[in-house]
């Protein structure tokens, strides 16, 4: 098989995977998708990698310096001979950190690295979210398309009746009604255009996040998106217990582990007031005097360490910043809590007022609007109504669905909300096929 041949087959697999993946795509597998392809994760295991890189090489010692010279060389005539003192030197000196500092070094490095697992747990929960979101304002925009063409029809019959009752000159049918109904029609289109215009847009971004476009939705069902954490929902009237959920919650661990590496640097910054040790050594050689007699060669060796005894406005104030820092993310964590607790109480009364509000217009609202509906057109059909009361009647109705739709959006959006809210560490979220 030759090498074009091969490529054709390649690409034509890729495209015919292409369609198909653009026909039977579902949220829960955009959501996939978009977790796989988002480059974040990749970009975050990188950074990941170069902590622990980093790690290894702050616990290593620092590499010994080696000095090379010649000292006491006379000026007067160079010969390396002539002057007693004159040598050769080869020197070795190697420096120790202070106290614990590599080891701390590398715990500090290592445990900056496991935040990046926090974070990757989080992102995954906020793409959940951003997905979910994002496809059900498609949807509504869609589902919305669909109830509006559906109607149109219902108008466009309207109008007829209203032509040929103002053509027959039966009834009270007047030119103004024939008008009015056109209107109508008209305000429907232009609804239709805005819709479509608003359906494109947040198509347009929920494609930003697939590594292929999605030209439409598989189906306008509603997907079933259920608690992840049935129980919190249950006690969220206890903010104590809320919080204790949240403690799992990976942005609260990551900043758990931010409060960790913030102990470390404290501990690090107090090594500065420990010394820091150096040791070195040298071998001096020495040529023979001017006569043949043997000179002896020199060894040195030595020891270096620092006095740290003006502490006050160097290593009191590293230790000093290293408990500020600290405190500051300390002070984060418990502001992201208090943040957690009120979106989920906010969540759950949004939720209880859209369950009451679904249950009123599926049992008694839609079905009493197109009750009216029904009395109006039989009332202009005998001539008891004019044709505005027809018109806004039908007009209440379509919005009432749509009302009903809106609310059964928003019921499934605050429920990821919650979801989100309620992730823990390797939890999975999302809409159910």
């Amino acid at each position: 098989m030759n090498k074009r041949k091969k490529i054709f087959i390649l690409m034509t697999g890729f495209l015919f995977s292409t369609a198909s993946l653009a026909q039977d795509i579902s949220l829960d597998q955009a959501i996939q998708l978009a977790i796989e392809n988002d480059p974040w994760f990749q970009g975050n295991q990188y950074k990941q990698q170069a902590l622990d890189d980093q790690s290894i090489s702050a616990g290593q010692l620092p590499d010994p310096k080696l000095a090379v010279g010649i000292a006491n060389l006379p000026t007067d005539t160079f010969e390396f001979d002539q002057e007693p003192m004159t040598q050769f030197k080869v020197g070795v000196s190697q420096q120790f950190p202070r106290g614990k500092t590599r080891e701390l070094k590398r715990q500090r490095l290592e445990q900056l690295g496991e935040q990046t697992v926090f974070q990757r747990e989080d992102r995954k929960a906020m793409v959940t979210l951003k997905i979910t979101q994002l496809w059900l304002e498609w949807l509504r925009q869609q589902k919305t398309i669909a109830l509006i063409e559906k109607d149109r029809s219902l108008f466009e019959d309207l109008a007829d009746i209203v032509n040929a009752n103002y053509a027959s000159a039966l009834g009270k049918t007047q030119q103004h009604d024939i008008i009015q109904a056109q209107v109508e029609l008209t305000r429907l289109e232009d609804r239709l255009y805005r819709l479509s215009e608003a359906a494109d847009v947040h198509q347009a971004k929920l494609n930003e996040w697939l590594p292929v476009p999605i030209d439409n939705l598989k189906s306008l069902e509603l997907p079933a998106i259920s608690f992840s954490m049935p129980n919190a929902i249950d006690e969220m009237n206890s903010n104590g217990k809320l919080s204790q959920y949240f403690l799992q919650h990976p942005k609260i661990l990551l900043l758990d582990q931010q409060i960790t590496v913030g102990d470390t640097a404290i501990q690090l910054a107090k090594q500065q007031y420990k010394p820091q040790w150096g040791i070195n050594g040298s071998y001096a050689w020495r040529d023979d005097d001017p006569m043949g007699n043997d000179r002896a060669d020199f060894l040195s060796l030595g020891v270096t360490f620092d006095l740290p005894l003006f502490t006050k406005n160097r290593q009191d104030k590293q230790v000093s910043a290293a408990v500020a820092q600290t405190e500051v993310i300390k002070t984060d964590k418990h502001q992201l809590l208090r943040q957690f607790t009120a979106q989920a109480n906010q969540a759950k009364a949004k939720l209880k007022r859209l369950d009451q509000r679904q249950q009123l217009y599926q049992t008694r609202l839609l079905e009493e609007i197109h009750e009216q509906v029904e009395a109006s057109l039989t009332a202009y059909t005998n001539d008891n109504a004019d044709f505005n009361q027809v018109v806004r009647a039908r007009i209440t109705e379509l919005n009432s669905r749509i009302d009903a739709l809106i609310i059964d959006i928003d019921r499934l959006k605050t429920i990821a909300q919650l979801n989100y809210l309620f992730t823990t560490m390797n939890d999975s979220t999302g809409a159910k096929p």
